[in-house]
């Protein structure tokens, strides 16, 4: 009997790309069932992927979470990573399997976990030393401090492990790189980035700029997701489960004072601002440009992909996030109406 997959988030950025990956792969071996809010989200799901079945419910329909966990053999749950409603009732479903065929969960949260101590300080635009690993330092990783992001739904995920649930928890970083899916697919961080400076006109910087983060394009991660339910299917087989079932996805890191200066340099080469210039703003005001900018670009969230390498062969292909910057500006200009000025046309022969 094909294994049962039931997916959430599948018009979102993340699941989008990773049902789209699963699919590529699985899509005559695997029954999957997509989470879909309304008969448009539906629709666009169904225009892409006709044999899926569709469940109608959002992520506070506790009672059809449930039910889906119970007769799913896999769930992949891509969608808000702090919505604790949804991670309550897929793992109570979940729940409901005998531990001779438990149940699989593979949660998305985010490194924006790791920025709790700039939060707890209140520093941002610094750099920081405090580098955070999967594979020795799993167990630092998995009991960090109650306030940080996405720790509540983590531990909820955590806290189910037993012989009926089997549970991982991927963390991807900054994320980039057009998605496949069928819904949504752009990213947050870059794009925002790049949507700010073409609003302001000019580069933008949370302080120093010399915060570190690392960063995955979408199609590697959704390697890890579907080499995580390749695994559950067969049982489990080489990946980790329950405490040590924890997963970065990082294919390297970057600064973002460097990719403030990148993108601003992408605007202005292509003719969307007069300058490449990069200002540095006031806290206050990056929050107005953009919900919660000053953590986005200003909160250190460093850690090394260790597990997803050794157990699941993960090998990370795609361009770096460098290398996309000058198409996701272009992206982001082209969604936003923006025009090139007279002397950029004027060099690109128009």
């Amino acid at each position: 009997m094909a294994p049962n997959i039931f997916v959430t988030g599948a018009t979102g950025y993340i699941g989008g790309d990773a049902l789209y990956e699963l699919m590529r792969r699985h899509s005559n071996d695997y029954q999957v069932a997509t989470l879909v809010r309304d008969s448009d989200k539906g629709a666009q799901v169904a225009s892409q992927y006709p044999n899926i079945r569709l469940v109608y419910g959002d992520l506070d329909s506790a009672e059809t979470l449930h039910e889906e966990a119970k007769k799913a053999d896999v769930v992949l749950h891509c969608a808000n990573a702090d919505h604790v409603v949804a991670a309550e009732a897929l793992t109570s479903g979940l729940a409901a399997h005998a531990p001779e065929s438990p149940g699989y969960i593979i949660h998305t949260s985010g490194t924006g976990i790791l920025m709790f101590a700039d939060m707890e300080r209140q520093i941002f635009g610094e750099s920081s030393s405090k580098v955070y690993d999967d594979w020795d330092g799993v167990g630092e990783v998995t009991s960090i401090p109650d306030f940080a992001p996405h720790r509540n739904v983590d531990s909820i995920i955590l806290a189910a492990s037993g012989a009926n649930v089997k549970p991982a928890i991927v963390c991807p970083p900054t994320i980039y790189g057009p998605g496949r899916g069928p819904g949504n697919q752009r990213s947050h961080q870059v794009p925002e980035l790049s949507r700010c400076t073409l609003q302001k006109g000019h580069g933008i910087q949370v302080g120093a700029g010399k915060t570190f983060w690392t960063n995955v394009h979408v199609n590697d991660l959704s390697d890890v997701f579907v080499a995580l339910v390749e695994a559950a299917v067969a049982g489990g087989g080489k990946a980790s489960w329950g405490d040590e079932g924890y997963y970065f996805t990082e294919n390297g890191e970057h600064v973002w004072g460097d990719i403030a200066r990148l993108v601003a340099g992408a605007a202005h080469k292509q003719g969307f601002i007069a300058s490449p210039e990069v200002k540095v703003l006031p806290n206050e005001e990056i929050d107005g440009l953009c919900k919660a900018g000053t953590l986005l670009w200003g909160a250190n969230s460093r850690c090394r992909a260790v597990r997803a390498r050794k157990l699941l062969g993960w090998s990370p292909k795609a361009i770096t996030l460098e290398r996309d910057i000058t198409d996701t500006v272009a992206a982001e200009a082209n969604l936003r109406g923006h025009v090139q000025h007279h002397a950029a046309k004027v060099a690109g022969g128009e």
